[in-house]
């Protein structure tokens, strides 16, 4: 697998990125083994968790697969701070630091190598968010700092903050959902990215699945939309992602390829985008996945599912963060 600089900063990771949004609920201890050995024998190396994910299940399991089976150093480890705290101040220095602290402990290490601050919270003083990063850094116990869900404007005035003072932490990654069904981040955010040298991971590069095809038809039983992430699924199924979802097959019957990877091949090479987040119940569903490294869109493939692809601002539904 490709690696590639995040952001305009010296840390490198792969151009694929694991998550871990399954692990502790759809995915247990050992299928979750599975998948982190797939994803590290194919050249995979950042492995992106949250705290939030089934009340900090997802971070455990990682924890003791990195403590049991794999060498700390052979993973880029990102994590995402807690979305709440308490008396409704997600983003106070308190809260976030408790949240670093908690994730360590589950995660059996000493250091994260990519914190990621999870909203904008505009009752929250941005220097005391902010603020926060920097003392991680300078106590060891985070390497480089970034952001989730955050608009343009917002990832820009982060961005800034930390530029104007000498020996401030960069903001070197924004987190947001991007994919062929979801293209908001095009109006402001990969602008905002490439003008400060952020590098944005994409998340739900899938449309939360929709983007395999599956649903073209029907609800299989087994998936996701068949269960307690119906919502998560049904936002993306529409009918303009019913036009994207048939266009993106007939490219993919052209180049012999899964339209998922061809989804993820066009969401990997996007302007500013460092890795799309992948995400999978089963090793073999990942490793099925992962074989997007291989395929290089053609130009004018690239060209149609852009242009059916185009975001409409005052139509298309705002993504929800997770």
């Amino acid at each position: 697998m490709q690696h590639r600089h995040l952001g305009r900063s010296g840390l490198r990771v792969s151009r694929i990125a694991l998550g871990t949004m399954t692990w502790g609920h759809d995915t247990d201890t050992d299928e979750a083994a599975a998948q982190l050995d797939a994803f590290h024998e194919a050249g995979g190396t950042l492995v992106d968790t949250a705290d939030l994910h089934h009340e900090g299940r997802s971070e455990h399991i990682l924890g003791d697969l990195l403590h049991h089976h794999f060498h700390r150093d052979d993973l880029v480890l990102a994590t995402r701070a807690a979305p709440r705290g308490p008396a409704g101040t997600p983003t106070s220095r308190g809260t976030l630091l408790t949240a670093l602290d908690t994730a360590l402990r589950r995660l059996r290490t000493d250091h994260i190598d990519l914190w990621q601050i999870p909203a904008w919270d505009p009752a929250v003083p941005l220097d005391e968010t902010l603020g926060a990063i920097d003392t991680a850094v300078t106590s060891g116990r985070i390497r480089y700092a970034g952001v989730a869900n955050h608009t343009g404007w917002q990832l820009a005035t982060a961005a800034q903050h930390q530029r104007n003072a000498p020996g401030r932490t960069p903001i070197i990654a924004d987190q947001v959902e991007y994919s062929l069904l979801e293209r908001g981040p095009d109006h402001d955010t990969a602008p905002a990215a490439e003008h400060h040298g952020t590098g944005l991971l994409a998340w739900a590069p899938l449309g939360r699945g929709v983007l395999t095809g599956k649903y073209r038809h029907t609800t299989p039983p087994d998936s996701r939309a068949a269960g307690d992430l119906a919502a998560y699924v049904d936002h993306h199924r529409t009918d303009r992602a019913a036009r994207i979802t048939q266009a993106l097959a007939t490219a993919a019957d052209g180049l012999n390829a899964a339209p998922a990877h061809v989804a993820l091949a066009w969401i990997r090479d996007r302007p500013a985008v460092t890795a799309p987040i992948v995400g999978a119940r089963t090793a073999s569903q990942l490793t099925t996945t992962l074989a997007a490294e291989d395929l290089t869109l053609p130009p004018a493939i690239r060209a149609a599912l852009d242009d059916i692809s185009a975001p409409h601002p005052h139509t298309d539904p705002a993504p929800t963060p997770l």
